[in-house]
């Protein structure tokens, strides 16, 4: 499973709201918890959370809260699931301030993936300034679930960041799925 996912989807460049919507609940469920747990729990959350559709999710209640912690197809973590709800809501804010996540986040990195020079596991860094930065605005945008650390979790799996590493056969597959993407004219203030 973790194999198929990093051969597959790992590092794509994302282009979808809905798409990154998933990833931010998803990165956010994965807090403290294995990747595979929540690759095994993925179908579980596209059912509980509404096909990932923001505008689904940000108007769920608190019964809703209360539905899914007793959903075994989910983590069952009251601050996670608060956590999505309301960041659905600030992912829609987002949206109709800037047209669209996608539009705002690739931004960031001037509308194109960087590319890390990994050499092995060793070296893939855990935060960096860019995923502070973009961490920091993401809080103040009232999102949670999004420290640093998650976040470049979040930047390299949806294909922002290529950490791929020197040696990896998906390196120049996800470096060329990267070049054909429009620049962005400007980054925001950060």
């Amino acid at each position: 499973m973790l194999a198929a996912y990093h051969d597959d989807e790992w590092g794509v460049p994302i282009r979808d709201d809905r798409r990154w919507y998933e990833k931010l609940l998803l990165d956010g469920a994965q807090a403290g918890l294995s990747w595979l747990t929540i690759l095994r729990k993925r179908e579980g959350y596209r059912a509980a959370f509404r096909g990932f559709d923001p505008a689904a999710v940000a108007r769920f209640s608190e019964r809703d809260v209360t539905r899914l912690m007793g959903d075994a197809g989910i983590v069952r973590n009251r601050l996670k699931i608060r956590s999505a709800i309301g960041n659905a809501r600030a992912f829609l804010a987002l949206q109709a301030e800037h047209g669209s996540f996608d539009a705002w986040i690739w931004r960031f990195v001037g509308g194109k993936p960087i590319r890390g020079n990994v050499r092995g596991r060793g070296d893939i860094l855990a935060r960096t300034p860019l995923s502070d930065a973009l961490s920091k605005e993401l809080r103040g945008r009232g999102f949670n679930f999004v420290g640093s650390t998650i976040v470049y979790a979040f930047m390299q799996a949806g294909g922002l960041v290529n950490d791929h590493t020197i040696g990896c056969f998906r390196r120049a597959e996800v470096t060329t799925l990267g070049r054909g993407l429009p620049t962005a004219s400007r980054k925001p203030r950060l």
